[in-house]
Formats: structure tokens, C-alpha cells, sequence
């Protein structure tokens, strides 16, 4: 993990990190960079008069080839300028924002010793639980398989009872029951010369 503090911030976050957990080993560069800061400002200074001469010159020449020989040489002379800029923003974020790269490991876990020599009633109840589990997921397999037949099937059988079974020719009916005192009659006849009431 790489960390981007101010300088003055420097040592107080390196003294919260270290109680964080243990510090294995701490190394600490520091490289001056005063004589780049520098050189590269005094770079700077050079190039900005330098392009200012050149667009002087632009405004004084008066024949065209002068003027494109000169925009060319402008045109060089402030890429080299942006590039100073770059590399003077980039010293000064160093300078002014210190780089602490910092590596975490964790302390591995020790496991209880083990031993599997004989399997105990837990480990038999965990097989068997293991063993059941799987039995219902291959049975869900199975009736997944076939629940889309099962439908089709069951489509099938409605539409026969719907649209073919009652045009087939029905079943006689079955004689009526016959008893000690002979047969049953099918429903009894109304007496003759009375109404529903029994009244003559």
C-alpha cells in the first residue's frame, strides 16, 4: 500500500501506523532534490525568455519563410517549456508530499492438530446428512426432468375428457336390483285419481 502524506504530517502517521500491529522492519530513503528544483527552475526562466524572444522576432519578420522557420522554432521551443513545467509540478509534489509504501502481512493461523485417524459418531451423522442432501438434490434433478411430460401428459387426458368422451356411446344401465320380494321398481308410479297430496 503506497501512502501520499504532507512532510510535516511525516512522522506522526508513521507513529499511528506502527501501533497498528508490529513493525517487522522500517526503512527510511531520503533523497535531496534541491539541486534538480533548481536547475529546473533556472531551466525555466531561460526557456520563457527564450520563447519570448522568438515571438518578438515573429512580430518583426516581414517575409513568409521567416515567419513559418520561426512558428516551427516557437512551436518547439514551448513543448521543451512544458515539459520543464511538467517536471517542476512533479518535484514539488514530491517535495512537498512524502511516499510511505507500506507492506501488511498477516500472521498465519496455527490449526489444532487433527486427528483422523477413526471417523466418530459426528463425522458418521455429517456423512449421512451429506449423503441425504444429495439423494433430494438428484431427486429434484429427476422430477424437474420430468414435470414438462408430465404436463403435456396431463393437457392431454383433459382434452380427451373434454372433447372425445362424451361422444362416445354410453354403458347401458345396470338391472335393477333384485331382492326376496322381487325386483326393486326403478321409482314408484303415482297412485291413480290422486294428486301430489294424496287427496282423491
Amino acid at each position: 500500500m503506497v501512502l501520499r502524506v504532507p512532510v510535516e504530517k511525516y512522522e506522526e502517521v508513521l507513529t499511528e501506523l506502527e501501533g497498528t500491529g508490529r513493525l517487522l522492519e522500517r526503512e527510511a530513503k531520503a533523497r535531496d532534490v534541491t539541486d534538480q528544483v533548481v536547475d529546473v527552475e533556472s531551466r525555466i526562466t531561460t526557456q520563457r525568455a527564450s520563447v519570448a524572444r522568438i515571438r518578438e522576432l515573429m512580430d518583426r519578420a516581414t517575409r513568409l519563410s521567416d515567419v513559418v522557420t520561426l512558428e516551427g522554432e516557437l512551436s518547439s521551443r514551448q513543448a521543451d517549456l512544458e515539459s520543464l513545467l511538467a517536471q517542476q509540478a512533479s518535484l514539488k509534489d514530491r517535495t512537498s508530499l512524502a511516499t510511505i509504501t507500506l507492506t501488511l502481512t498477516e500472521t498465519p493461523v496455527k490449526k489444532a492438530a487433527k486427528d483422523d485417524s477413526d471417523p466418530g459418531f459426528t463425522d458418521a451423522l455429517a456423512g449421512g446428512w451429506n449423503a441425504f442432501l444429495t439423494m433430494l438434490r438428484w431427486l429434484a434433478v429427476a422430477i424437474g426432468a420430468v414435470l414438462p411430460f408430465a404436463a403435456v401428459a396431463a393437457l392431454l387426458l383433459l382434452l380427451w375428457l373434454k372433447a372425445v368422451r362424451p361422444r362416445l356411446p354410453r354403458r347401458p344401465e345396470p338391472a335393477p336390483t333384485a331382492t326376496a320380494l322381487g325386483p326393486l321398481p326403478a321409482h314408484r308410479p303415482a297412485a291413480e285419481g290422486t294428486d301430489g297430496n294424496g287427496e282423491g
